[in-house]
Protein backbone atom coordinates (compact mmCIF):
# COMPACT_ATOMS: atom_id res chain seq x y z
CA UNK A 1 0.00 0.00 0.00
CA UNK A 2 1.52 3.44 -0.67
CA UNK A 3 1.28 5.71 2.21
CA UNK A 4 2.86 9.10 0.69
CA UNK A 5 -0.30 10.62 1.16
CA UNK A 6 -0.17 9.67 4.85
CA UNK A 7 0.14 12.90 6.82
CA UNK A 8 1.26 10.91 9.91
CA UNK A 9 4.76 9.53 8.05
CA UNK A 10 5.76 13.34 7.40
CA UNK A 11 5.52 14.31 10.83
CA UNK A 12 6.53 11.72 13.08
CA UNK A 13 2.94 10.82 13.66
CA UNK A 14 1.94 14.62 14.86
CA UNK A 15 -1.01 16.46 12.51
CA UNK A 16 0.11 20.28 11.91
CA UNK A 17 -2.84 22.33 12.04
CA UNK A 18 -2.57 26.13 11.61
CA UNK A 19 -3.80 28.59 14.08
CA UNK A 20 -3.96 32.27 13.80
CA UNK A 21 -5.33 33.96 17.09
CA UNK A 22 -6.51 37.99 17.29
CA UNK A 23 -6.70 39.23 20.60
CA UNK A 24 -6.80 42.10 23.13
CA UNK A 25 -3.14 42.68 24.21
CA UNK A 26 -0.23 40.71 24.23
CA UNK A 27 -0.85 38.91 27.37
CA UNK A 28 -2.49 35.14 27.31
CA UNK A 29 -3.36 35.29 30.74
CA UNK A 30 -5.27 38.66 31.27
CA UNK A 31 -6.06 39.86 27.42
CA UNK A 32 -8.81 38.80 25.62
CA UNK A 33 -9.55 35.79 22.85
CA UNK A 34 -11.19 37.84 20.22
CA UNK A 35 -11.10 35.59 17.20
CA UNK A 36 -9.31 32.30 16.43
CA UNK A 37 -8.74 30.31 13.18
CA UNK A 38 -7.79 26.80 12.17
CA UNK A 39 -6.24 25.12 8.77
CA UNK A 40 -6.02 21.88 8.77
CA UNK A 41 -3.28 20.29 6.28
CA UNK A 42 -3.27 17.19 3.94
CA UNK A 43 -0.70 15.40 1.58
CA UNK A 44 -1.47 14.59 -1.50
CA UNK A 45 -0.45 11.31 -3.50
CA UNK A 46 3.18 13.13 -4.24
CA UNK A 47 3.70 13.36 -0.72
CA UNK A 48 2.84 17.59 -1.21
CA UNK A 49 1.62 19.42 1.64
CA UNK A 50 -2.04 21.39 1.27
CA UNK A 51 -4.22 23.85 3.26
CA UNK A 52 -7.42 21.57 3.80
CA UNK A 53 -10.16 22.72 5.73
CA UNK A 54 -10.55 25.78 7.72
CA UNK A 55 -12.49 26.77 10.54
CA UNK A 56 -12.85 30.23 12.31
CA UNK A 57 -14.66 31.99 14.80
CA UNK A 58 -15.39 35.27 16.40
CA UNK A 59 -14.95 34.78 20.39
CA UNK A 60 -16.72 36.59 23.19
CA UNK A 61 -14.69 38.31 25.47
CA UNK A 62 -13.97 36.19 28.54
CA UNK A 63 -15.53 37.87 32.01
CA UNK A 64 -13.03 40.41 33.15
CA UNK A 65 -10.76 40.16 29.63
CA UNK A 66 -8.47 43.11 29.13
CA UNK A 67 -8.79 44.78 26.03
CA UNK A 68 -5.94 47.35 24.81
CA UNK A 69 -7.35 49.80 22.27
CA UNK A 70 -3.71 49.84 20.58
CA UNK A 71 -4.68 45.94 19.67
CA UNK A 72 -7.77 47.11 18.25
CA UNK A 73 -6.30 49.84 16.06
CA UNK A 74 -4.55 46.86 14.30
CA UNK A 75 -7.07 44.22 14.24
CA UNK A 76 -9.42 46.39 13.57
CA UNK A 77 -12.35 44.35 15.91
CA UNK A 78 -15.03 45.83 17.81
CA UNK A 79 -15.32 43.19 20.07
CA UNK A 80 -19.08 44.68 21.28
CA UNK A 81 -20.59 44.90 17.64
CA UNK A 82 -23.59 43.41 17.70
CA UNK A 83 -23.19 41.78 14.07
CA UNK A 84 -20.12 39.82 15.48
CA UNK A 85 -22.20 36.51 15.79
CA UNK A 86 -19.27 35.74 18.74
CA UNK A 87 -19.38 32.76 20.48
CA UNK A 88 -18.01 31.78 24.09
CA UNK A 89 -14.39 30.65 24.48
CA UNK A 90 -15.27 27.04 25.76
CA UNK A 91 -17.83 26.86 22.49
CA UNK A 92 -15.40 27.70 20.40
CA UNK A 93 -12.74 25.02 21.35
CA UNK A 94 -14.94 22.25 21.43
CA UNK A 95 -16.05 22.97 17.96
CA UNK A 96 -12.00 23.71 17.02
CA UNK A 97 -11.07 20.33 18.90
CA UNK A 98 -13.65 18.27 17.84
CA UNK A 99 -12.42 19.10 14.42
CA UNK A 100 -9.10 18.36 14.65
CA UNK A 101 -9.50 15.01 16.41
CA UNK A 102 -11.31 13.74 13.81
CA UNK A 103 -8.58 14.65 11.32
CA UNK A 104 -6.40 12.97 13.76
CA UNK A 105 -8.27 10.01 13.50
CA UNK A 106 -8.77 10.47 9.43
CA UNK A 107 -4.84 10.37 9.31
CA UNK A 108 -3.04 8.15 12.02
CA UNK A 109 -1.87 10.68 13.86
CA UNK A 110 -1.52 10.54 17.45
CA UNK A 111 -1.41 14.73 18.36
CA UNK A 112 -1.76 17.54 16.65
CA UNK A 113 1.11 20.40 16.70
CA UNK A 114 0.37 23.69 16.42
CA UNK A 115 1.69 25.66 13.16
CA UNK A 116 1.94 29.67 13.54
CA UNK A 117 3.64 32.76 12.78
CA UNK A 118 4.94 33.55 16.10
CA UNK A 119 3.61 30.51 16.72
CA UNK A 120 4.23 30.60 20.71
CA UNK A 121 1.60 33.67 20.94
CA UNK A 122 -0.53 31.30 19.29
CA UNK A 123 -0.20 28.69 21.38
CA UNK A 124 0.21 30.81 24.08
CA UNK A 125 -3.41 31.87 24.46
CA UNK A 126 -4.49 28.53 23.11
CA UNK A 127 -3.32 27.25 26.19
CA UNK A 128 -4.60 30.27 28.26
CA UNK A 129 -8.21 29.40 27.18
CA UNK A 130 -8.06 25.98 27.55
CA UNK A 131 -6.79 26.66 30.75
CA UNK A 132 -9.85 29.21 31.73
CA UNK A 133 -12.41 26.57 30.42
CA UNK A 134 -10.93 23.63 32.06
CA UNK A 135 -11.06 21.30 28.57
CA UNK A 136 -9.08 18.27 29.62
CA UNK A 137 -9.34 16.71 25.82
CA UNK A 138 -6.62 19.65 24.39
CA UNK A 139 -5.55 17.96 20.91
CA UNK A 140 -3.14 20.06 20.75
CA UNK A 141 1.07 19.30 22.05
CA UNK A 142 1.49 21.51 25.20
CA UNK A 143 4.61 23.44 24.05
CA UNK A 144 5.99 21.85 20.48
CA UNK A 145 5.22 23.77 17.69
CA UNK A 146 6.22 24.90 14.05
CA UNK A 147 7.25 28.64 13.54
CA UNK A 148 6.36 29.89 9.88
CA UNK A 149 9.09 32.79 11.35
CA UNK A 150 12.07 30.76 11.30
CA UNK A 151 11.34 28.37 8.90
CA UNK A 152 10.10 31.74 5.60
CA UNK A 153 13.72 33.65 7.82
CA UNK A 154 15.72 30.48 6.48
CA UNK A 155 13.93 30.08 3.05
CA UNK A 156 13.39 33.32 1.84
CA UNK A 157 15.16 35.57 4.60
CA UNK A 158 12.37 37.43 5.55
CA UNK A 159 10.29 37.09 8.94
CA UNK A 160 7.08 39.56 8.47
CA UNK A 161 3.99 37.44 7.24
CA UNK A 162 3.12 39.91 4.52
CA UNK A 163 7.07 40.05 3.27
CA UNK A 164 7.27 36.65 3.67
CA UNK A 165 4.10 35.42 1.62
CA UNK A 166 4.87 38.07 -1.07
CA UNK A 167 8.75 36.33 -0.78
CA UNK A 168 7.26 33.18 -1.68
CA UNK A 169 5.28 34.19 -4.09
CA UNK A 170 1.79 34.40 -2.64
CA UNK A 171 -1.15 36.69 -3.12
CA UNK A 172 -1.51 38.95 -0.19
CA UNK A 173 -3.86 41.67 0.46
CA UNK A 174 -3.42 44.37 3.06
CA UNK A 175 -6.90 44.96 3.63
CA UNK A 176 -7.70 41.47 4.69
CA UNK A 177 -4.76 41.02 7.13
CA UNK A 178 -4.94 41.10 11.08
CA UNK A 179 -8.22 38.73 10.69
CA UNK A 180 -7.69 35.32 11.86
CA UNK A 181 -8.51 33.62 8.94
CA UNK A 182 -7.05 35.39 6.37
CA UNK A 183 -3.83 35.32 8.26
CA UNK A 184 -3.97 31.37 9.20
CA UNK A 185 -4.71 30.64 5.32
CA UNK A 186 -1.69 32.35 4.07
CA UNK A 187 0.20 30.93 7.06
CA UNK A 188 -0.90 27.92 6.11
CA UNK A 189 -0.13 28.47 2.45
CA UNK A 190 3.38 29.46 3.40
CA UNK A 191 4.05 26.49 5.36
CA UNK A 192 3.56 24.15 2.81
CA UNK A 193 5.20 25.97 0.32
CA UNK A 194 8.51 25.73 2.24
CA UNK A 195 7.67 22.09 3.39
CA UNK A 196 6.90 21.74 -0.57
CA UNK A 197 9.79 23.52 -1.76
CA UNK A 198 11.96 21.57 0.71
CA UNK A 199 10.89 18.24 -0.79
CA UNK A 200 11.43 19.51 -4.49
CA UNK A 201 15.23 20.37 -3.36
CA UNK A 202 15.80 16.49 -2.76
CA UNK A 203 14.96 16.56 1.28
CA UNK A 204 11.79 14.59 2.63
CA UNK A 205 10.45 12.10 -0.08
CA UNK A 206 7.34 9.95 0.48
CA UNK A 207 8.07 6.11 0.84
CA UNK A 208 5.55 3.51 -0.38
CA UNK A 209 5.23 0.07 2.21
Amino acid sequence: MNTSGNISRRFRGFLPVVVDVETGGFNAKTDALLEIAAVTLRLDGDGRLFPSKTSGFHVIPFDGANIEAEALKVNGIDPYHPFRLAKPEKDVLHQIFREVRAEIKDQGCSRAVLVGHNAFFDLSFLNAAVDRCGLKRNPFHPFSNFDTVSLSGLAYGQTVLARAAQAAGLAWNTNEAHSAIYDAEKTAELFCNIVNRWKDLGGWQPSGD
